[in-house]
C-alpha cells in the first residue's frame, strides 16, 4: 500500500504538468474556432491566451487567498482551537510537511478543506461545526486527510484545474456575447456560417466538458487522500467514522459554493444525495459509502 501511494504521488505530480498541457491545447482549440466563427481566427485565440494567462498567473498565486476569503474563514487562535491546531501541528511533523495555516469557519455544519499551491503555502480549515461534534480519532483522521491533499500536491492540481475551466466559461461567454455585437465582414460567407454553428455547439459543450473532466480529477483525489491519510494515522477507522458522521449532518454549508465545493472533505451541499448516473458524473465527490468501505478493507 505504502509503495502504491507514493507512486500515486509522483505520478500526481507529473499529471499536474500533462493537464495544464492538454488544457491549455484544449483552451486553443476552442479559441480558434470561436475566433474563426466570430470571423477573426487566430487573432482572437492569441488575445484570449493571453487574457487566460494573466488570469491564471494571478489566480495561482492567490487561489488560497481566493477559496479562503470566499468561504469566511478565519486564522485559528491557538487558545480556543487549541485540539485542532495541536492535531494539525502533531500531524504535520509526523506527515513531514511544514505547518500550514490553521484556519476556522463559523459554520455548525461539519466540513473541513485544505488549499494552497504547495506545502510551504498551505491552508487548513476546519468548521465549528466539525472541531465540536468529532471526537479525537475523527478529527485525526480528517486533518491527515487533508493535509495529504497538501502532501500529495492536489490543491495545486486542483486549483490549476479550476483556473482552467473558469478560462473557458469565460472564452465562450465572451463568444456568446461576441455574437450579438458582430464579427469580421466575411461572416456571411459559406465557410464562416459553417463555423459558427460548429462555434455554437463549441461553446455549449466546451465548459461543460471541461467541468466533467475537473469533477473526474476531483474524485479520484479524494480516494488518494482517503488512503494516504489512514496511511498517515494508521487509523483508517478514525477517517471512515468522521466521514460517516459529516455526511449524515443534515445541515449544508452557509457559504458553500460551486466554485469551492471540491475543496472539501464531504461535498457541502445537502439534500442533494439522490443516486443516479448524471448526479455520479456531475458530483464533486465519490459516494461517502463507497470512501468508508474502502477505508474499512484496509
Amino acid at each position: 500500500m505504502t509503495t502504491t501511494i507514493y507512486k500515486q504521488i509522483s505520478a500526481n505530480k507529473a499529471k499536474t504538468w500533462l493537464i495544464i498541457l492538454l488544457f491549455i491545447v484544449f483552451f486553443f482549440v476552442v479559441s480558434y474556432v470561436l475566433g474563426k466563427a466570430l470571423g477573426y481566427g487566430l487573432s482572437f485565440a492569441g488575445i484570449m491566451l493571453i487574457i487566460s494567462g494573466l488570469i491564471s498567473f494571478f489566480s495561482y498565486f492567490n487561489s488560497d487567498k481566493i477559496v479562503l476569503s470566499m468561504s469566511g474563514a478565519k486564522p485559528a487562535d491557538k487558545n480556543s482551537h487549541r485540539a485542532f491546531y495541536a492535531t494539525v501541528e502533531n500531524l504535520s511533523i509526523a506527515a513531514g510537511l511544514p505547518m500550514p495555516k490553521v484556519y476556522v469557519v463559523d459554520d455548525p455544519a461539519p466540513n473541513a478543506f485544505a488549499t494552497g499551491r504547495d506545502p510551504k503555502h498551505a491552508a487548513v480549515a476546519a468548521t465549528t461545526g466539525l472541531l465540536e461534534k468529532l471526537n479525537k480519532a475523527e478529527l485525526e483522521g480528517v486533518v491527515a486527510h487533508e493535509l495529504s491533499h497538501v502532501g500529495n500536491y492536489d490543491t495545486r492540481l486542483m486549483g490549476i484545474v479550476s483556473i482552467l475551466v473558469g478560462s473557458i466559461a469565460i472564452l465562450a461567454d465572451v463568444f456568446l456575447r461576441s455574437m450579438f455585437w458582430g464579427g469580421d465582414r466575411d461572416r456571411d460567407s459559406r465557410g464562416n456560417q459553417i463555423f459558427m454553428i460548429i462555434g455554437i455547439v463549441a461553446a455549449i459543450l466546451a465548459p461543460i466538458a471541461a467541468t466533467l473532466i475537473q469533477l473526474a480529477v476531483s474524485r479520484r483525489r479524494e480516494y488518494l487522500a482517503d488512503a494516504s491519510g489512514a496511511l498517515l494515522t494508521r487509523y483508517p477507522d478514525g477517517l471512515a467514522d468522521a466521514l460517516l458522521k459529516i455526511a449524515a449532518d443534515p445541515k449544508p454549508l452557509k457559504h458553500a459554493s460551486n466554485a469551492t465545493a471540491h475543496f472539501y472533505i464531504v461535498n457541502p451541499f445537502k439534500g442533494k444525495a439522490a443516486k443516479s448516473f448524471l448526479t455520479g458524473l456531475f458530483s464533486t465527490h465519490p459516494p461517502v459509502e463507497d470512501r468508508v468501505r474502502i477505508l474499512r478493507a484496509v
